[in-house]
């Protein structure tokens, strides 16, 4: 393997990992990503010869200049700080990539990617960064041991080095050797990787948690999901069906052994009371803080674990930020992702149509447990300006459509029947689609129901909530998810955006708010648009990501704890078991054990330090054979002025008679003092000072004849 070519891969390497944890931090505009990514491939397929060119020496020189000016103007224009300083350190690396000449720039392609990695782990730090870190971890000691060995060899062209022939050290020559490394070295150099993860991953549980949120300084939100808006448009929705982003992860415990593949959770995100014959929205916005204890939120009063049902929601970033929960929801307890000891604790806001909204300091979505199940109460009678509100019908409302309702609900006792009897013929006689054409008619609703009769889910909701508000039955229409498919190997359900749902809630007088669903129940399921092995990978991909970012991106001081608290009590459980007991030693006696084995390696290793030092110590003789070869290493030198170099294969004895039967002007002093040289080096002999320093004198003298040759001549 050729030694410039695998320092050049490796070092690419490492500038790609670390350019990459930057990009899919989500941190940088998907136009800025993918520029960078173009730029990273060219300068990293640059031909060599091209980056000497004089162009690439002044893009060198000014392309980091320029890219600051662009990023101050920025800056002065209002850009937040943030992405400006990662897209300008970004740039920088490609600018140096597309320019380096020598191990000197190399190093700084390393330390670049170093800080690279550093800001992915504070801006991303999720699977992506993950993969980016494990392949910097492996190829970091060894790209750093070639680049180190690179400039040795570079420095010592500088400063006039010869090799063993006495020509000048050839750099392009040592780069194209296959010789200088190997496979087996490569390999040792990057299992060096492995003591330096575990002990790094010791640093990481055993370093007290301080959370992420003291880093996130200005941390803009490009990778929010945009899904739920204070206002519906029939005409505008439709597309979330086909999305495949995972907006949460609910672990849902008491399920049957094997769990249901797919599970309806009708998980409700915001709700809307007017329909203006096009488009829902709220009348009311106010909001309020909700009661807390601690991390506990009360909905309707604070939790019961004893007889509560609960579920545990994992939610990524939206916008708005709301919380999804089901319409029994009695109270949370939640926590920000990678939740701080320092600094202020997430709040919930309870808005309009049992809203729920949370507050955080970050924008990396919310950990929370859902407490739901049957109200100790009954419900309160809606106010008359409450009821009001939701038996509005929107203005110049086809009177066919109030028929229709009649027709439908003939016969209903109640109603619950009127809303069942509604519900049944949506479901039967109508078609699910994603493209209806209602969207562009003048009245949506009512071409969808006597025209075009399909549509997608909002049709539907907001064919049966006017329809019941036509009979003098109350109604709000719900967006949320309607639930997810199970992941078998983080045994949770993945919602995505394509489970975004739409569906009715209908008051009824003995039973409050309850939930109606007129879409055909086939097309209103979890989809999922992947299968077989496929899916297997997805899954797999899902689940690594979850725990990766419960794990590692949310370890906390709670968690360490935990883990701390878990090691004790398997170690007293070890202890405790039938015949153990007397045979374990306690905690005290482990440290005691621990300290003396450790002063006993100290002692053992100072003691054998010391006998190697004693072992090693030169005699006069060895010293004196030392002396005499830097002495004959002068006289080598002196030799060279002349153009009589000894060569690697001659003895100096044997180069020397050479030098004396060729008459050369040298060639007697060099036979005397070659001579010197062997006695001392290989007898017994040991030069006095005097004797040294007359050796060097005479060195000097050879040295000063280099020009008598030419006069001979």
């Amino acid at each position: 393997m050729k030694f410039g070519l695998i320092h050049r891969i490796m070092t690419d390497a490492l500038a790609a990992l670390g350019l990459l944890a930057l990009v899919t931090s989500g941190e940088l505009p998907r136009a800025v990503s993918v520029t960078l990514l173009v730029a990273l491939a060219v300068a990293l397929f640059l031909p060599e010869r091209w980056q000497a060119a004089s162009l690439m020496r002044r893009v060198g020189t000014w392309g980091p200049l320029a890219l600051l000016l662009v990023e101050l103007a920025r800056l002065f224009t209002g850009a937040v700080v943030l992405p400006l300083v990662i897209e300008f350190a970004a740039g920088l690396q490609v600018v140096r990539l597309a320019t380096r000449r020598g191990a000197a720039h190399d190093q700084q392609v390393i330390l670049l990617a170093l800080l690279h990695l550093v800001a992915g782990t504070v801006l991303g730090g999720g699977l992506a960064y993950a993969l980016c870190f494990l392949g910097f971890l492996v190829i970091a000691p060894g790209a750093l041991v070639l680049s180190h060995l690179r400039r040795e060899v570079e420095g010592n062209y500088r400063q006039g080095a010869r090799d063993r022939t006495g020509l000048p050290v050839d750099v392009p020559r040592i780069l194209r050797s296959r010789r200088v490394i190997s496979k087996k070295f490569l390999a040792i150099t990057c299992l060096l990787s492995v003591p330096i993860f575990l002990f790094t991953a010791l640093l990481f549980v055993m370093f007290p948690r301080v959370g992420l949120s003291l880093l996130l300084l200005d941390q803009s939100t490009p990778g929010r999901m945009i899904g739920f808006s204070d206002k519906v448009d029939l005409g505008g929705v439709g597309t979330l069906r086909t999305n495949p982003t995972i907006a949460m992860r609910v672990e849902y415990p008491g399920l049957p052994t094997p769990p249901p593949e797919r599970l309806a959770l009708y998980l409700r995100g915001t709700a809307f009371d007017y329909y203006d014959g096009r488009s829902w929205s709220r009348t009311l916005t106010r909001r309020t803080l909700a009661d807390r204890i601690g991390s506990a939120v009360r909905i309707q009063r604070f939790p019961d674990p004893q007889r509560d049902r609960r579920m545990t929601i994992d939610l990524e970033p939206i916008e708005p930020p709301v919380l999804f929960v089901p319409l029994d929801t009695i109270s949370l307890k939640l926590a920000p992702r990678g939740a701080a000891v320092l600094g202020a604790q997430p709040n919930v806001l309870l808005g309009p149509e049992d809203e729920l909204k949370y507050v955080t300091e970050d924008s990396r979505g919310i950990h929370y447990d859902v407490f739901f199940g049957p109200s100790d109460t009954r419900p309160e009678p809606l106010s008359a300006a409450d009821r009001a509100r939701y038996l509005a019908l929107p203005p110049a409302l086809p009177s066919r459509i109030a028929g229709l309702a009649r027709q439908w609900a003939e016969g209903a006792p109640s109603s619950a029947a009127r809303a069942k009897a509604i519900e049944t013929h949506l479901r039967t006689d109508y078609t699910y689609n994603l493209d209806s054409p209602s969207g562009t008619a003048p009245n949506p609703l009512d071409d969808f129901l006597f025209n075009s009769k399909r549509g997608h889910c909002e049709y539907y909701s907001t064919a049966m909530a006017i329809l019941l508000r036509t009979l003098g039955v109350p109604t709000r229409n719900v967006t949320g998810f309607i639930g997810g498919t199970y992941n078998r190997f983080g045994n949770f359900y993945a919602v995505r955006q394509g489970d975004a749902h739409s569906w009715v809630e209908v008051y009824l007088d003995d039973r409050g708010w309850t939930r109606f669903d007129p879409t055909p129940p086939g097309d209103s399921a979890p989809k999922s648009e992947i299968t077989g092995f496929v899916a297997f990978l997805r899954d797999l991909v899902e689940a690594s990501a979850q725990r990766w970012n419960r794990n590692v991106v949310g370890y906390d001081l709670k968690q360490q704890v935990s883990l701390f608290h878990r090691v004790r009590a398997t170690y007293r459980g070890i202890r405790g078991k039938s015949g153990l007991e007397t045979k374990l030693p306690r905690t005290g006696e482990v440290f005691a054990g621990l300290a003396l084995v450790l002063g006993g390696a100290y002692l053992w290793r100072r003691r054998r330090r010391r006998a190697t030092s004693e072992s090693t110590a030169r005699t006069p003789e060895q010293l004196a054979a030392l002396q005499v070869v830097a002495l004959y290493r002068a006289l080598e030198d002196a030799m060279m002025s002349h153009g009589v170099m000894r060569q690697v294969g001659t003895p100096p004895l044997a180069h020397a008679l050479a030098l004396v039967e060729l008459g050369h002007p040298i060639g007697a002093e060099v036979l005397a003092l070659t001579e010197l040289y062997l006695e001392v080096r290989f007898g017994e002999r040991i030069l006095t000072d005097a004797e040294r320093r007359t050796f060097v004198e005479r060195v000097r003298a050879v040295r000063q004849l280099r020009d008598t040759p030419r006069r001979a001549a």
